[in-house]
């Protein structure tokens, strides 16, 4: 599978330039806000790969993203291990059956989805929840195993079916336990490395991974999950927010018109 580019060198090296560059990007939007496959995602497809193959392909960026995270979480001894059993165990089982859907619809109704969930995750990210339920409860999460095993589940099919977005239903998740969003995203990084790892792996026996484009696409990744503490402090939560509603809002309309 390769892009809308021929086989020249000199295309395909641009192709790579500007896969970095959205990589690096969409990791200043996850460490900044979170939704930045929203990005990555309908680039892929509009550089030529399948839907299908660009949804594989994304999350070659989010393994190795996360790989560093959860390394960065444990270094500042916030990341609380057992989440492996009420967290990324049930969601890994649930991304099972998203992936299994993801791989069999087509690439047009997968599209049009992908676009509708653009701008209402979007739009629901605005009205902040996580922040609020943050705020009104604080607990254990072994205080609700059996509820946080569903609510990660419900996670891990959404996130194996289109992963976009996908941080921000576990922090509502985690914060409806009552843990804090620093301890919060300790966990959600945990069980997104573990999901996606799984996930990954099916996609890539299906032959839908294009590997070349998702390390280019990982590299900024990695790079702009580095620069986004920084751009935090420079522009602001609020400056953020608007770009990416704006970002988002645009790259829908556009992925829906294409479908």
């Amino acid at each position: 599978m390769t892009a809308r580019t021929g086989h020249e060198g000199y295309m395909d090296w641009a192709v790579y330039t500007v896969l970095f560059a959205a990589g690096g990007v969409a990791g200043v939007l996850n460490v900044l806000a979170g939704g930045g496959s929203f990005l990555t995602l309908p680039l892929l497809i509009f550089l030529g790969l399948p839907a299908s193959v660009a949804n594989g392909t994304n999350r070659v960026a989010i393994l190795l993203q996360n790989i560093g995270a959860v390394w960065g979480f444990h270094r500042y001894e916030v990341l609380d291990w057992r989440a492996l059993l009420w967290a990324a165990i049930p969601a890994t089982v649930g991304s099972v059956f998203g992936t299994w859907a993801a791989l069999i619809i087509s690439d047009e109704a997968f599209k049009k989805i992908l676009a509708g969930l653009m701008v209402i995750v979007t739009l629901w990210t605005l009205w902040d929840p996580t922040r609020k339920a943050a705020q009104q409860k604080k607990g254990r999460p072994q205080d609700q195993f059996f509820l946080l095993g569903l609510g990660f589940f419900a996670v891990g099919l959404y996130g194996g079916f289109v992963q976009a977005g996908v941080g921000f239903f576990i922090l509502a998740v985690t914060s409806m336990a009552g843990l804090d969003l620093v301890r919060g995203n300790a966990v959600k990084v945990l069980t997104v490395l573990v999901f996606t790892t799984v996930s990954l792996g099916l996609f890539a026996s299906q032959g839908k991974v294009h590997w070349p484009m998702g390390l280019a696409l990982a590299a900024g990744n990695v790079l702009g999950g580095l620069l986004g503490v920084r751009l935090t402090v420079l522009k602001g939560h609020a400056w953020v927010k608007g770009v990416v509603t704006a970002a988002v809002v645009i790259f829908a309309v556009r992925l829906w018109l294409d479908g």
